[in-house]
């Protein structure tokens, strides 16, 4: 591939390649007696490309180096690293005079997607995602790429992306790889955003699920609302930067003559990336509607319990309105009965003839009283 048009997307002098050290000779500090760890602890895999072909696997990074040679042009290594340590990114780092700031965001990781230049590397972070069918959750992964001139170094911190799938894609397309370092940069975008689809499918149905759940007044849904809210918002996260990402990475296209097919590929990538934001957007304001849907519905669902209770509470009053009133009629005569029943020897009602129709004239009055008054309340 010519220098200018690998100039797309490292618009920088190149520096020549700096002699090859051994990994173990990478020195600790003056006070750390601990042995560094290998980076071959780390290398998932490791391969030297010529002219779109695989010409090597070395064993080792200095062997990797050197086999680059001379900075010739068609040749580029390709190393995939996973979990590194703070170690082995080191030696990797003073084998490709990767950048410290670049480095430091690689160890710390939880980075979010976003492209960087620094010198002649080009330094991009990705996050990958995966949905899980059993749980129904989305998981995240984060991917941190160091593009030079001759090398590509892929930094994996979770199970996604498999840059497997992506090494033997480019190992089976000569015409793409040829292309150097920029191809592999472009695989693995193109990688990264067709993992987004299955994730799209996936919230769509647990959206088209949560909405039968809300209308059928399940009670657990509001959490459901919530913790799919979560996950979306992660996604939009991981999604929008990308639409940075290739615009920075596409406006080079014509200053620096980028590949044509390269510049048909990751247009291809971006508007793959348009749609995904596109839906995932709309993902977040469809819950936004659901979960003021729900609030509504169950709003309505209290308001109809506490009417049922209002209700309820009034037909009880009713009642014991009617009870008191009853107890009050009877509890007149009673009271008037008593008092004719005692048994005094100085009580003038007791030996007078019309004592007892008046007696029953007052109660029967008494009670009539009462009752018109509580009739006239509404309680009888």
């Amino acid at each position: 591939m010519s220098d200018r048009r690998f100039a797309g997307l490292f618009p920088f002098p190149r520096r020549s390649s700096r002699s090859a050290t051994s990994l173990l000779e990478h020195e600790p500090e003056d006070d750390d007696t601990t042995v560094p760890s290998a980076v071959e602890e780390s290398v998932i895999d490791a391969a030297i490309y010529r002219h779109g072909d695989r010409v090597a696997s070395p064993s080792t990074l200095a062997e990797t180096f050197e086999a680059l040679g001379d900075d010739e042009p068609s040749t580029f290594a390709w190393i995939g690293l996973y979990r590194p340590d703070e170690r082995q990114l080191a030696a990797v780092a003073d084998q490709f005079g990767l950048h410290e700031l670049a480095l430091e965001d690689a160890i710390v990781a939880h980075q979010r997607p976003k492209v960087e230049r620094y010198d002649q590397t080009l330094f991009v972070v990705l996050r990958a995602a995966r949905y899980v069918d059993a749980t129904e959750d989305v998981e995240f992964g984060e991917l941190h790429c160091f593009i030079g001139p001759n090398f590509v170094v892929t930094v994996r911190h979770s199970e996604a992306p498999n840059l497997g799938a992506v090494r033997r894609r480019m190992e089976s397309n000569a015409d793409l790889l040829e292309r150097g370092p920029e191809a592999v940069l472009y695989a693995i975008l193109d990688k990264v955003v067709d993992g987004y689809s299955p994730v799209v499918a996936g919230l769509e149905n647990d959206i088209d699920e949560i909405e039968t759940e809300v209308f059928g007044g399940d009670p657990k849904v509001s959490r459901r609302i919530y913790e799919l809210s979560r996950e979306v918002i992660e996604f939009q996260r991981a999604t929008h930067p990308l639409r940075d990402i290739l615009t920075r990475l596409s406006a080079g296209f014509t200053r620096y003559q980028v590949d044509a097919e390269l510049q048909r590929y990751l247009r291809d990538v971006r508007d793959h990336v348009e749609v995904v934001i596109e839906r995932v957007d709309e993902f977040r304001q469809l819950l936004r509607d659901i979960l003021t849907v729900n609030a509504t519905l169950v709003a309505q669902q209290q308001n109809e319990e506490m009417k049922a209770l209002t209700e309820s509470g009034q037909a009880q009053n009713e009642e014991v309105k009617r009870i008191s009133a009853w107890a009050a009629i009877l509890f007149a005569p009673t009271l008037i009965g008593t008092v004719y029943g005692m048994n005094f020897d100085h009580m003038p009602e007791t030996h007078w003839q019309l004592g007892y129709p008046l007696a029953i004239l007052l109660m029967a009055l008494t009670c009539g009283c009462l009752f018109w008054a509580f009739k006239r309340r509404g309680w009888l």
